[in-house]
């Protein structure tokens, strides 16, 4: 398949990789911002091809991952009234909340459907007039436009029982979080391809400037994946400080202004407190004041609800880079896919259900 097959082809990743060993010097910790990336470097093995002297750790790039506990339990709460069809992606159906999760909700007789768009969600509302609908927005920058789509649309229709429950995170203030940090190991960021094919990467050369790191956009097959790593090694070793792009078949760096321009019509930038890490400054994205009318949190008056992390879950300290799935105690034994404490070993994006997929 073109774009696809060619990009796993096994002798030119050796190629590569035999391109980096040949390049590096001294150590050098790299990070994947992006958990589709994560798994698929746990997949193809490819953390065990490079040479010992890169390591490769795993960011915060995983939505269902840092979709906070009070926000899953927001999510609980509207699910389980009678009036509700609540919809999302099949994802967040396991990943627990204080008590529960949306399955468990759905086996006790609450209307909770998987759906493949958020514009499954309005064809919903105008189908059961006499329901309140309800979206569950996540996602980084990727997944924003046709969310902010679904709300133009309902907007247009006229829908009075369409609401979202946003849970949406950027990309570009969590790793200054990370490199802000005092425990910071990352020297170099590969950059998640797909939020770059939206939003573009002109955010990030300020943010490579000012902490003084290399960032390269990588697309999510292997090949991408080494030649992004092999991109940030050159420039570490050489001593410069430059964002590459590794994945220009699918991303420039203004990326796509009408996506970025609907998204700015609807949404406005806000603080976010992120699953396991806590609260980040204008890190995420709500709606704007003239489509509150839209904002499922205040329809269903959840706004105040809070819950605590659970004390056993390192989730936030894998997510900084600062640890791994096997670092964990509880990894493998308390917290399983079928029994998880935490989000990463559920979602299809997560480290530790990467881990423990693929037997780390």
């Amino acid at each position: 398949m073109k774009y696809v097959t060619e990009y796993r082809d096994a002798e030119s990743v050796k190629g590569v990789i035999e391109e980096i060993r040949r390049t590096v010097t001294r150590p050098w910790t790299l990070m994947e911002i992006c958990g589709g990336q994560t798994h698929a470097i746990v997949r193809h093995g490819l953390d065990q091809l490079l040479p010992p002297q890169i390591e490769l750790v795993h960011g915060p790039g995983c939505p269902v991952c840092v979709t906070p506990l009070e926000l899953i339990d927001k999510a609980l709460a509207i699910a389980s009234r009678p009036d509700v069809i609540f919809c999302s992606y099949g994802d967040m159906l396991r990943v627990p909340g204080s008590h529960q999760d949306l399955f468990s909700v759905k086996a006790q007789g609450g209307d909770v459907r998987v759906v493949y768009s958020p514009l499954d969600a309005v064809a919903l509302a105008q189908q059961n007039p006499e329901k309140q609908v309800v979206f569950f927005a996540i996602g980084f920058e990727t997944t924003a436009p046709p969310n902010v789509t679904s709300v133009l649309q309902a907007q247009h229709l006229g829908l009075k029982n369409l609401s979202i429950l946003v849970s949406h995170v950027r990309v570009p203030p969590a790793i200054k979080a990370i490199l802000s940090s005092p425990h910071n190991r990352v020297q170099g960021f590969l950059l998640a391809g797909h939020v770059n094919a939206v939003m573009g990467y002109w955010e990030y050369p300020p943010l490579s400037e000012e902490f003084r790191i290399p960032m390269a956009v990588t697309g999510f097959e292997p090949l991408d994946i080494v030649r992004g790593i092999l991109g940030l090694v050159q420039l570490l070793e050489a001593g410069k400080v430059e964002v590459i792009n590794a994945y220009q078949r699918a991303v420039t760096l203004e990326g796509l202004k009408p996506a970025q321009d609907a998204i700015n019509k609807v949404f406005m930038e806000c603080d976010r407190k992120w699953r396991g890490i806590g609260m980040i400054p204008m890190s995420g994205w709500c709606l704007r004041p003239e489509f509150d009318f839209f904002n499922a949190e205040k329809r269903f008056d959840v706004e105040s609800m809070h819950a605590d992390e659970s004390p056993l879950c390192i989730a936030g300290s894998i997510l900084q880079g600062l640890q791994k799935p096997h670092d964990c105690s509880a990894f493998g034994r308390e917290c399983t896919p079928e029994s998880p404490l935490g989000a990463t070993m559920v979602s299809s994006e997560g480290a530790c259900a990467a881990y423990y997929k693929y037997g780390r």
